[in-house]
């Protein structure tokens, strides 16, 4: 039951985290960048901070290491990654499902980070190979070349690509972390912390509130979808799931977000993978394989027995 239970659970946060990219870019072409990122939080923030008082007899973080992790949470989970994220997608050279594919990076970059911060999480020399391969799928959705390297495009996916960072890197991070402290908790203090350095952020860039079209029913929608979906609840999934998987198992609902991704981007914005975002894909998908090689050979055989069983059901 726990193992179908995490099964739903992953798929669905793969849908609303999928999802999040189209609603990102549609969100754009109403709100400046970090702005609308700042937003986002402040709603989802509140909301979530409202459900941890209600569900915990104390929602606030005791001691240093409680605040440690939404310390963590706030500056990489939520601020960076998203700010990045959000700058990141205003090239119209990233597409909805290139920014999912080059964020499905962070399963192997979480990989890496577990190397050096979680001693039973380490990398062997296919699991190297596997970062290596990685990275050279993000090479090729960048087109990393001398004429590329200095192009819009190139930089945006390269802000991208940071944004897979950071989320990497809080991930084990909020692991190597023992404070024993709620998921409702952390992630509504995460969130209302990282609101307010991206509102400081934006600030800092001469972003304008008056620039946003706060009543554009387009705009609206977007940005309850973020809020409330991709956020509130999608991150109260991330955390619950953190818990049961580990950060590196978790991160992997990276490689089913970008085709959520690529399909939302398709119905509401007609946007279209391109060539190099599905090699890309395949290369840093491919990456995965090796690292994962043992856990994978290790869930074959019961793969192969739930496959029998329907061919048996079905064949009667």
């Amino acid at each position: 039951m726990t193992r179908y239970r995490n099964l739903v659970l992953f798929v669905a946060l793969a849908a609303l985290w999928g999802s999040a990219f189209m609603a990102i870019k549609a969100g754009l072409d109403y709100f400046p960048p970090v702005l609308f990122a700042a937003v986002r939080y402040d709603v989802a923030g509140v909301l979530m901070l409202g459900y941890a008082v209600y569900v915990l007899d104390d929602p606030f973080p005791r001691g240093r290491d409680q605040w440690a992790v939404v310390a963590v949470g706030a500056v990489l989970l939520i601020a960076a990654y998203h700010a990045l994220l959000f700058v990141g997608e205003t090239d119209p050279a990233v597409n909805s499902a290139t920014a999912a594919v080059i964020v499905s990076l962070s399963p192997v970059l979480t990989t890496g980070f577990a190397r050096a911060f979680l001693p039973d999480q380490r990398l062997t020399l296919a699991g190297v190979a596997g970062l290596l391969l990685g990275l050279v799928g993000v090479a090729v959705l960048t087109g990393a070349d001398l004429g590329a390297a200095v192009s819009g495009g190139a930089v945006a996916k390269l802000l991208v690509l940071a944004a897979a960072a950071a989320f990497a890197l809080g991930s084990v991070l909020t692991r190597r972390i023992d404070a024993d402290l709620p998921i409702e908790s952390m992630e509504a203090w995460s969130m209302l912390g990282g609101a307010l350095l991206m509102h400081l952020l934006s600030v800092g860039l001469g972003e304008s509130v008056a620039a946003a079209e706060w009543t554009n029913p387009t705009a609206l929608a977007a940005l309850l979808f973020l809020a409330v979906g991709s956020s509130a609840v999608g991150f109260l999934i991330y955390f619950d799931l953190l818990e049961r998987l580990g950060a590196v198992e978790i991160n992997l609902v990276s490689y089913v977000a970008p085709v959520f991704a690529a399909l939302t981007g398709w119905l509401f914005l007609q946007e279209a993978p391109t060539p190099g975002t599905v090699v890309g894909f395949c290369l840093i998908f491919g990456g995965f394989l090796l690292i994962k090689r043992d856990a994978i050979r290790d869930e074959l055989p019961r793969v192969r027995r739930v496959a029998f069983r329907v061919r048996t059901l079905f064949s009667r």
